[in-house]
């Protein structure tokens, strides 16, 4: 008898027909705690609305508020070229940026991948892996505003082995020579603005290095205003990777 009780007490509270309450609430009760939820949550999502609107109206489209100055350098094998405006080699490209239009359009240096020669890919599109010669591809991060060298002299890159393996590493070649990033690619002055902008690269070739074996080898820029390496990030203005090459 107390289950049949307690079945009953059950069925009453989903739905009592005497007094027409469902779980406990009359229609009425149902309907003003969803309007109140309805509006708590409608306030919620325009609270939030407007807060993203005012964070935005403080952005920049063509310049980012927050920039990690560390060029750290990134390799590929992908290579693009553009024909842009011939510039002033060993010299920055500084263009005018003032006046009220942010977008003012800007002319980008023209990149030739014919300056890396056996890497550039035109007579050698697998870039020396099937002879046992690889090129690896160096490029900059773009950081908008930086020049590079400040002092004049342009970056460059030198590639080197690990310590254990520095006997492996055999004679590298470098294009264009001594691994320079011509000054006239800088500064960016963003994706925006400089629509056309060609990153320049720089193409290290491993001419020699020990076959059926991994090498560990670091490249890094050098210049007085990129950090090699910091407490904050060890592999700013460096990229280390394993590379191996098997005989066939």
């Amino acid at each position: 008898m107390a289950k049949e009780g307690e079945k009953g007490e059950w069925k009453e509270f989903i739905w009592n027909p005497r007094t027409r309450e469902f779980l406990g609430r009359t229609a009425s009760s149902w309907g003003l705690i969803l309007l109140f939820y309805l509006v708590f949550y409608i306030f919620l999502a325009g609270l939030f609305a407007l807060t993203m609107y005012v964070m935005l109206q403080t952005l920049d489209d063509h310049k980012p508020t927050w920039q990690d100055r560390l060029a750290t350098p990134a390799y590929n094998n992908t290579i693009q070229a553009q024909k842009n405006h011939e510039c002033t080699p060993d010299q920055y490209f500084v263009q005018d940026d003032s006046g009220d239009v942010k977008n003012n359009p800007k002319r980008s240096c023209q990149f030739n991948r014919t300056i890396l020669q056996d890497c550039s890919g035109l007579e050698d599109r697998f870039y020396g892996y099937q002879i046992g010669k690889p090129c690896i591809i160096i490029k900059l991060n773009r950081v908008i505003g930086m020049r590079p060298g400040n002092d004049g002299q342009a970056p460059y890159v030198t590639c080197g082995a690990k310590r254990e393996d520095s006997d492996k590493i055999g004679d590298l070649a470098y294009f264009p020579p001594n691994g320079t990033f011509n000054l006239m690619y800088y500064p960016y002055y963003g994706k925006k603005a400089q629509v056309n902008y060609s990153q320049p690269l720089v193409a290290v070739k491993f001419l020699n290095i020990t076959q059926n074996e991994d090498v560990n080898i670091e490249c890094k820029i050098n210049a007085n205003n990129i950090p090699s390496g910091s407490e904050r990030d060890k592999f700013a203005g460096r990229v280390s990777f394993k590379l191996r090459i098997n005989s066939i």
